[in-house]
């Protein structure tokens, strides 16, 4: 196979990625991509944190919160094997209208595969299907905090994760510096002090445990 520049200048433009942060990657198996041939029976997708950026569009506390948030409701849901998509339905306390709740859902559900009534019905007989496995407004939560529910529709286990998101670091002074970034009339020093700070919290978040409580229901 020839490759010509072009298609070399994608490739190096796709990976110039500002920062690197250090989180370990989700991996799930898709019955679906397993029959099509796209995955090899058993082996997982992997899905990093990076590629959760690029569903978002941007990298802050609310989507690492997301993705920590179903990272860990699959590890404790599958702590001995992998989880698998269409077996996972994903339960939140409010709407998806709701400004929090709408963003980490789209994370959640591009991991997990859960949808609403308008996702993927399944291969024949319904194989692999993920419709109706997102819920909202599906219990009240007792805390403020974001919270969603996991639960193995092969064993009806469910666990709760919920994130403190109040705890998370405030970033600094030089999270101020937003404003002129966006308005144009940051200076270079600015706009560099401003990523440090930004990156460094989605980096607790990614990395402190703390922040999240799990709960088997």
């Amino acid at each position: 196979m020839t490759t010509d520049s072009t298609a070399t200048d994608t490739t190096q433009k796709s990976t110039n990625w500002q920062v690197d942060y250090d989180v370990a990657p989700i991996e799930i198996r898709d019955p679906v991509a397993e029959a099509l041939g796209v995955l090899e029976p058993g082996d997982p997708f992997v899905v990093t944190y990076r590629d959760a950026v690029k569903e978002a569009g941007h990298s802050c506390p609310t989507a690492s919160g997301a993705y920590r948030i179903v990272q860990l409701g699959l590890d404790a849901l599958y702590p001995d094997s992998y989880p698998v998509r269409s077996d996972i339905e994903v339960r939140a306390p409010r709407s998806r209208d709701d400004a929090t709740y709408g963003v980490m859902s789209r994370i959640i559900s591009y991991v997990t595969g859960a949808t609403e009534d308008d996702g993927f019905g399944g291969l024949a007989g319904g194989y692999g299907g993920r419709r109706d496995l997102l819920c909202f407004d599906a219990f009240d939560a007792d805390t403020a905090d974001p919270t969603f529910r996991f639960r193995r529709t092969d064993t009806d286990e469910t666990v709760q994760v919920t994130y403190h998101v109040s705890d998370v670091p405030d970033g600094g002074p030089a999270i101020g510096n937003l404003q002129g970034i966006l308005d144009g009339t940051a200076s270079d020093q600015q706009r560099a002090a401003f990523a440090e700070a930004w990156h460094r919290r989605v980096q607790v978040v990614l990395s402190d445990d703390s922040l999240f409580t799990i709960e088997t229901m």
